[in-house]
Order: structure tokens, then C-alpha cells, then sequence
């Protein structure tokens, strides 16, 4: 037998450690692997972008995981039916408008194909700030989940020429800058909060106000409700595709103007 107990640990140590290395400047830097993020990181990477995408969880995925309530099915609506179609994963027409996806079948998808597209996710990595320079998102700053607020390890950076927030009802990247002031793209400044549930109304809106928040910082998914004060909407993900699709186009187009 070739392999050793400590040739199996140099070959993960050093393949991790090529690919984060290869991670710390990006075209396009993601925040959140959850079905919006992960749809954009497919799409970008499929068309030549290098991307990065950070997941504080050990599972990436965000919500799809549990479905509702723990009931492990979702809704996509018609709109966004042929991107489910693109990434080959299976649906059930169910009437009016909705198809019934298995979540897990939806989750483990958009990670695969995102992978498979050349897209670097990396797990139990936490936002703990952000790196501004002259106004403009230039990164996030990085730690370990497993440390972070629980051990003193100083973080590491991440850059990229655009930074996505897509981490959810947190919207942890928002966040960060806030704390330190920072004027955001909203009509009031400052971020919104997210809003009670109106799923038809959430999902409009979410997709509706995907783009910049800040220079050099877009939201997308349920990122885009916090910061901008949109509804939520449960366990319907077509908004969440949607959005993903919407701000892909969009990071390309800003990351292209200021690539590193």
C-alpha cells in the first residue's frame, strides 16, 4: 500500500493550502453559500470569473437544507424554472405556478455545479469585518467559525474587484459596515431590516432590488430584504435563483472595470 497516515495529511494540507492561497485575491468575492450566492458563483465562474465564496457553516446550502419547517421540499416558481432546468436538477409541476423540488437534491446541486463550474467555496469561514479603502469595498475579513469570538486568532483578508453579501437574513456584511459608519445606498443610509412575511411580495422584491449597496458591495437573496427592508418569504427559492442570476450579471460587469 503507497499511502501513509502522514502522506494522507500532506496532500490535504497542501492541495487546502493551494487553494486558499489562490483564494485571496478574487474577480468576484461571495459572502454566504446559500442558494443565491451559490447560483451567482455558478454563473460567474462558468463565464471565466475567479471566485471565491466564504460559508460560516460546515454545510453549505443556507436554508434549502430543512426545507419548511423540516418538511425536506421546496417551491420554485415558474420564473425561474429554466435555471433549475440549467444546473439539471429535477422538479415536480405542482399547480399554480409552483414545482416542488427535493431540497436536498437542491442544495447539493448548486454546490456541485458551482464547484464543477471552477468556483473555490470555502466552509466554516466566518466575515468578521470588511476592508475599505477610499470608500470602496476592497474585502472581507476572515476567520475560522470555530474560532471567532471564541479563541484570540487575528483574521486573515480576503480582496477581490467586488464583493457580494448573500448571507442570508444576517445580512453579515451590511452589518460590518455599519458598525463602522458607513453610509449605505438605502433611502435612509442605514440598512433597513428585514420586513413580516409576504412570500409574492418578498420574492418581487428581492430580485427587484438586487444590485449595489455600497460601492463595490452588491446584496443578493434574502440579503437584499434586510438591507433594503423587504419581506421575507419562507421556503420559495425561485427569488433567491433570480437574484443570483441578476447580480452574477451585475458583479461581472463591476469586477471587469476593477479587476486586481
Amino acid at each position: 500500500m503507497a499511502f501513509t497516515n502522514t502522506r494522507i495529511t500532506r496532500t490535504i494540507v497542501e492541495s487546502y493550502t493551494k487553494k486558499f492561497l489562490d483564494s485571496v485575491e478574487s474577480d468576484v468575492l461571495i459572502a454566504g453559500a446559500g442558494p443565491a450566492g451559490l447560483m451567482a458563483s455558478y454563473l460567474l465562474a462558468k463565464n471565466g470569473m475567479r471566485v471565491t465564496v466564504v460559508e460560516k457553516r460546515l454545510s453549505p446550502g443556507g436554508g434549502i437544507w430543512g426545507g419548511g419547517m423540516m418538511m425536506n421540499d421546496i417551491v420554485i416558481q415558474d420564473d425561474a424554472l429554466s435555471l433549475l432546468d440549467e444546473l439539471g436538477i429535477p422538479s415536480r409541476a405542482a399547480g399554480d405556478g409552483m414545482h416542488v423540488v427535493d431540497a436536498l437534491a437542491f442544495a447539493s446541486g448548486l454546490c456541485f455545479r458551482s464547484i464543477e463550474a471552477g468556483a473555490r467555496i470555502l466552509n466554516v469561514i466566518v466575515v468578521e469585518d470588511v476592508a475599505v479603502r477610499e470608500g470602496r469595498m476592497r474585502g472581507l475579513v476572515v476567520n475560522r467559525t470555530t474560532a471567532y469570538g471564541v479563541l484570540h486568532v487575528d483574521p486573515l483578508v480576503l480582496e477581490a474587484s467586488c464583493v457580494i453579501d448573500a448571507t442570508g437574513h444576517e445580512a453579515a456584511v451590511v452589518r460590518a459596515l455599519q458598525k463602522h459608519g458607513a453610509r449605505l445606498m438605502t433611502h435612509t443610509g442605514e440598512q433597513l431590516g428585514e420586513q413580516a412575511m409576504d412570500a409574492p411580495e418578498g420574492e418581487r422584491f428581492v430580485v427587484e432590488n438586487t444590485g449595489e449597496v455600497y460601492p463595490g458591495l452588491l446584496v443578493a437573496g434574502m440579503s437584499v430584504a434586510a438591507a433594503f427592508g423587504g419581506p421575507r418569504m419562507g421556503p420559495i427559492f425561485g427569488g433567491m435563483l433570480l437574484s443570483g442570476r441578476k447580480v452574477a450579471a451585475l458583479a461581472s460587469q463591476m469586477a471587469a472595470g476593477t479587476r486586481l
